[in-house]
């Protein structure tokens, strides 16, 4: 890696190591390798959402010419919002893309993340059938949303019926992830998705 980039990564690992959002959990961050390239995040779900509760794992890849280009970050932990995939994790987020600027900061790319999860673009998606839940049927996709919290990152909001609905489709050959994916998008229409599932 760099000398640049390694030494400016050290220096903000150290930041969010010590700032006040760690002192409260919200956020932290870890090495994985000793040259500093690749890190894991994890971000507390925000309050007053659907995510509170949970705990998010991310994947953090310092490029050779950080802080000149943004890391390359993905969420590791399932989850079901407009702006990730609920498939590869993938995010969109304007400061890891054209709007990234030298002066932001592991600390900055976390606490964005943190209030991506708060406050979502549904029409700049990265998740189209998530986007599209969000806007016609807001309620399913706050308490699917909790589900998935639940499911995935340890939050407190499991729904009963859902879950004996994803029971259910497991009894009939799916894995637990492929019927929870089939009915978060069939907005729990259960007929909907064993037809999305087993065509």
């Amino acid at each position: 890696m760099a000398n640049i980039a390694s030494q400016r990564i050290k220096r903000e690992f150290k930041e969010v190591i010590r700032s006040e959002e760690v002192a409260r959990c919200s956020i932290r961050v870890e090495l994985l390798d000793d040259n500093y390239s690749e890190l894991k995040g994890e971000i507390a779900g925000p309050p007053d959402t659907p995510y509170e509760g949970g705990k998010f794992q991310l994947e953090i890849k310092v490029p050779e010419t950080y802080p000149f280009n943004p890391p390359k970050v993905k969420f590791l932990t399932k989850v079901w919002h407009p702006n990730i995939s609920s498939v590869t994790g993938a995010i969109c987020l304007d400061i890891l893309k054209d709007q990234w600027a030298a002066a932001m900061t592991l600390r900055t790319v976390l606490l964005s993340l943190q209030a991506l999860m708060a406050s979502p673009e549904p029409d700049d998606p990265q998740d189209a059938v998530v986007a599209r839940q969000y806007k016609e049927f807001p309620e399913i996709f706050v308490s699917t949303a909790e589900h998935w919290t639940s499911t995935y990152a340890g939050g407190p909001r499991k729904k009963e019926e859902y879950s004996k609905m994803i029971e259910k489709l497991m009894g009939i050959g799916c894995d637990m992830d492929q019927a929870l994916v089939a009915l978060s998008s069939c907005n729990w229409d259960m007929n909907k998705a064993i037809e999305q599932i087993f065509g």
